[in-house]
């Protein structure tokens, strides 16, 4: 029996070291990694050293002991570091690639966790919770399970100091506790940026203590089920009983939970655009007097005929020739400057229709005043004043690429989001850029087919996401602070709907902006993402199988014959197709080449399967619905 085993451990190590044994399924990858054969089993009790110079080390024992109480049943237990299984390190800092690095090495000698401040040990933890069995992310005892981890040698760290997730809590108001498990989900894939969508149409949900009707009227709105965009306008008289708002309290234990997870929270306050929240409290400050504001409910007002273009049937603007509107930003910005720690705060700057700007009298004598020769212009002078308030309290502005327009401010930072335009011209004018490109990391457009999907508009399947690169060519890379995955959410009603569309689409963009480009690989990330499904069944966090449905072309041929083309992200996948109304299984045919609607049939039913099992979803396509996309 000895020597049996002796000879399985030669040949498993040598499928090893030849590269045939997959590695561990971490995201993002790790900078350099190299795994031995063989792993290290914890027992009932794990004994850790942690040194009194970690600033951090006694929520680091809190996060060990409930991650290894709750679903494995470990008792942690505090030691001395040369009898301890698991050893925390404090190291010169210049040894590391930067402050958020650590090294992890797990050997017969048990765990050895090196870095030099508190998030290259809290990164190292996120690691050893990947490298652990998924049932560690159970929220209850799994017993019989042992808990092993695999011997490794890890040298990790960052590829950019800016790796972001933006939040849209305007929209649709998400409370502090969903917020909470939003930074926990995040954190845990080294994420250290959540952008707070505060203000917009839809709400307005932060405290400004000098000015309460911000929030007494701006957060709250008639409450609405159904398709976002297609709601009937509000009787002013009815309850405005949806919404809600973070109070300066709540924000502060927001602030205080995320940086124990190494997590700045973003303020954005939308300005001049996106104002109707704060129209319907102050109305007197957009340039069409006498206009009856009140929260926007999902009623469409704004318009996108197409080619770039849009306008609006309400003015939502703030007005750039009215003083008042710079003494209340002042205000807010003095309150939130206080309450936020970070250099930067976002001011929006997106989709400001100017089409009631060109009306006013009173931007017309503006412009008259501060010779501006047009409405970009216009928003440039709104911009520069808002940079001005922002720089007087101390910080940084932020705002999206739209406030490059007519000229960009001073020291502003631009988040660049409508392609890669914007952000290659900031960063050569030498501003600081966040990539954000719709193309690429909007996570709340279409992800799989949207006769499959819940409605939404766009596209970016998972394989567009995992491609983003946050220097884009022609960017100077000195600017390029780092990337973030944007999450909208005047379509996400819970956080089942949020989880869908974030992830895996979030992992793709966590290893953008974390790993080496030359690490990346996207057959291997699709392996990984599929250990993380069952990590994330384990934990209750939705996610989306939609990186298994096929994309689906259609064209006429024969000018009256449907034709339909289908395409995979993954590999070892076959397409089972049925036109007979009934759910295509293993036996109906195979699709190999682009397929015809016969004469008669009406519906195209398509199943994923992967070694004779069904997998992703049954896609449904009705040929009236496939004959709309049909350019003709």
């Amino acid at each position: 029996m000895v020597k049996w085993f002796f000879s399985l451990l030669s040949v498993l190590s040598t499928l090893c070291l030849a590269g045939q044994l997959p590695s561990p399924a971490l995201i993002p990858i790790p900078a350099e990694a190299s795994y031995p054969p063989g792993s290290y089993l914890i027992g009932k009790e794990l004994t850790v050293s942690i040194p009194e110079g970690i600033k951090n080390r006694s929520f680091l024992l809190e996060q060990l002991s409930t991650k290894f109480t709750r679903s494995a049943g470990i008792t942690i237990q505090e030691t001395r570091e040369e009898v301890a299984v698991l050893r925390l390190r404090l190291v010169p800092a210049a040894t590391l690639a930067s402050r958020e690095a650590y090294s992890l090495e797990i050997s017969n000698n048990g765990i050895v966790i090196s870095a030099a401040e508190e998030a290259g040990f809290f990164y190292a933890l996120q690691t050893l919770w990947q490298l652990l069995p998924a049932e560690i992310e159970a929220p209850t005892a799994q017993p019989g399970k042992e808990w092993a981890v695999p011997f490794a040698s890890i040298r990790d760290y960052p590829r950019f100091g800016w790796r972001g997730l933006m939040l849209d809590v305007a929209r649709h108001f998400f409370t502090k506790e969903q917020v909470k498990d939003f930074i926990d989900h995040m954190a845990a894939y080294k994420y250290n940026r959540l952008h707070l969508h505060l203000t917009d149409d839809q709400g307005w949900r932060i405290e400004i203590k000098q000015l309460p009707r911000l929030t007494a009227i701006g957060a709250y709105r008639g409450e609405r089920t159904g398709k976002w965009g297609e709601f009937g306008k509000q009787d002013p008289k009815e309850p405005k009983n949806y919404g809600g708002y973070y109070t300066q309290d709540d924000i502060r234990e927001l602030l205080a939970y995320a940086a124990d997870r190494q997590v700045a929270i973003v303020p954005e306050i939308d300005v001049p655009g996106h104002s109707m929240a704060l129209l319907a409290a102050y109305p007197d400050l957009s340039c069409t007097p006498g206009t009856t504001y009140q929260v926007n409910g999902g009623d469409r007002f704004m318009h996108w005929p197409g080619g770039g273009k849009f306008y609006s049937t309400i003015d939502n603007n703030l007005c750039p020739a009215n003083e008042r509107v710079y003494a209340l930003l002042d205000t807010i910005f003095t309150e939130i400057a206080a309450l936020f720690p970070i250099e930067y705060i976002h001011m929006g700057g997106d989709e400001t229709y100017k089409g009631f700007w060109e009306k006013s009298d009173a931007l017309k004598g503006l412009m008259k005043r501060e010779n501006l020769k047009d409405m970009h212009e216009v928003q440039s002078y709104f911009v520069k004043r808002v940079a001005r308030i922002i720089a007087s309290k101390g910080k940084k502005m932020m705002g999206w690429d739209e406030i490059m327009e007519g000229g960009l401010a001073p020291g502003a930072a631009v988040m660049s989001w409508q392609g890669d335009k914007g952000g290659i011209a900031a960063s050569k004018l030498k501003h600081p850029v966040v990539m954000s490109p719709n193309s690429h990391t909007y996570v709340d457009l279409y992800q799989g087919d949207p006769l499959s999907e819940p409605p939404t508009y766009g596209m970016v399947r998972l394989k567009k996401t995992y491609a983003f690169d946050p220097v884009p060519a022609g960017a100077d890379p000195t600017y390029i602070l780092g990337g973030q995955a944007n999450l909208w959410s005047e379509r996400l009603y819970t956080t089942r709907h949020l989880e869908y569309m974030l992830w895996p689409r979030g992992w793709a963009v966590a290893e953008a902006v974390w790993s080496p480009v030359k690490r990346k690989d996207w057959n291997d990330f699709v392996r990984r993402t599929e250990a993380h499904f069952k990590r994330n069944d384990l934990a209750g966090i939705n996610y989306s199988t939609s990186l298994y449905d096929p994309m689906v072309n259609v064209q006429y041929v024969q000018d009256t014959v449907v034709q339909v083309s289908l395409q995979t992200e993954t590999d070892q996948l076959s397409l089972h197709y049925s036109f007979d109304e009934f759910p295509p299984d293993r036996f109906y045919p195979v699709y190999t080449a682009p397929i015809r609607f016969p004469p008669g049939a009406s519906t195209l039913q398509v199943q994923s399967f992967r070694n004779g099992q069904p997998i992703g979803k049954r896609m449904i396509l009705p040929l009236a619905e496939l004959k709309k996309r049909i350019r003709k």
